[in-house]
């Protein structure tokens, strides 16, 4: 089969390699339809790590997807051959004390798909993965909508993470695809008014036509003073989702006391800073969000009962043979990207 791998520092090549095999009763073999090109999968094409996951040449990215099912183990019982399926890219053992006490997402040994060091991506003609971590599709739904889940999921796990957001009025730093799978999943469970920042004035555009009440770029204006006009005794809660410095410095300035600040972004630097004076003062509570916890089926249910519209976040469209194009594209936030897509 065909397979987009990582060949080094910002360099993609189709390779032809093995078709992955059915190892356990309760695999499934899935036939490739959509996968998303997420910002981690830039880190490693950019800089070939994210923190200690190093990339080791070549290696296949992606973890976004959605595909058919073509063959299943002899235990698997909630999908069947013909079906079509969102994949969670998460692979727990089911074993360790995480995942004993119900924290599959930091599971001891888990596997991801196109982590280095646990399992290469979904960048590939097929995968096999774990029934498990497989989610059915209704027939109306389309493979894109099955690969956006991921990230949506993301964005419904941190807003249930951050204890209700029903009734609150929120700040959103960095309007990408996980800002907005935020800004999203908030409306649907009852936000009161969201703020939200980019750098790029076309995510602007679709956060403000997505439901966002106020929107800025702070390379043009003051944000944190544009927002305290509008919210004169700060907002209840921040969500950083652009792994920026100056968006925490933001979020200090913009939270009310007894604030929250939920960390969702991954930085490209090691550390974050925090001034002590006035997140002592307003004894703000960090949060972070490691990616999902049991969110996968809720997000599908938001979007197949129209509760959310994920439609117009995906931007660009991108035929497998095109994932490079895809992946610059991305690397360089040109055209306005918010979410590209690629096809098989």
């Amino acid at each position: 089969m065909k397979a987009f791998l990582l060949t080094g520092l910002r360099q993609m090549e189709m390779k032809e390699v093995p078709e992955p095999e059915i190892q356990s009763p309760h695999d499934v073999l899935i036939r490739m339809k959509a996968v998303g090109v997420c910002g981690s999968d830039i880190h490693y094409y950019l800089t070939g790590r994210i923190g200690s996951q190093v990339v080791n040449y070549p290696f296949t990215v992606g973890h976004e997807g959605a595909g058919l099912v073509e063959a299943v183990g002899s235990e698997v019982m909630r999908v069947k051959p013909g079906d079509k399926v969102a994949i969670d890219p998460a692979m727990p053992c089911g074993v360790c004390d995480q995942c004993c006490s119900g924290r599959p997402h930091t599971c001891r040994n888990l596997k991801f798909l196109g982590t280095p060091g646990q399992a290469e991506g979904c960048l590939s003609e097929y995968v096999v993965m774990p029934e498990s971590s497989l989610f059915p599709l209704k027939p109306s739904s389309s493979f894109e909508e099955g690969a956006f889940s991921e990230p949506l999921s993301i964005g419904v796990y941190a807003v249930r993470l951050s204890r209700g957001v029903k009734g609150k009025r929120i700040t959103i730093l960095g309007s990408g695809p996980i800002g907005m799978s935020v800004l999203l999943s908030a409306l649907a469970y009852g936000a009161e008014a969201v703020y939200m920042t980019d750098k790029i004035d076309e995510r602007l555009v679709l956060a403000k036509k997505s439901g966002a009440i106020w929107t800025g770029n702070p390379d043009r204006k003051d944000v944190v003073k544009g927002i305290l006009k509008q919210e004169p005794l700060g907002t209840d809660m921040v969500f950083e989702c652009c792994g920026q410095q100056e968006a925490m410095d933001e979020a200090v300035q913009l939270l009310k006391p007894g604030g929250k600040i939920m960390i969702i972004g991954i930085p490209e630097f090691d550390e974050w800073r925090f001034p002590v004076d006035d997140f002592r003062h307003k004894e703000i509570t960090v949060q972070n969000v490691r990616r999902q916890l049991n969110s996968v089926q809720e997000a599908l249910d938001l979007i197949e009962s129209d509760r959310v519209n994920i439609n117009r976040l995906i931007t660009h469209h991108y035929s497998f043979e095109e994932t490079r194009e895809a992946f610059e594209l991305v690397a360089g936030y040109r055209d306005g990207v918010m979410k590209a897509m690629i096809y098989f």
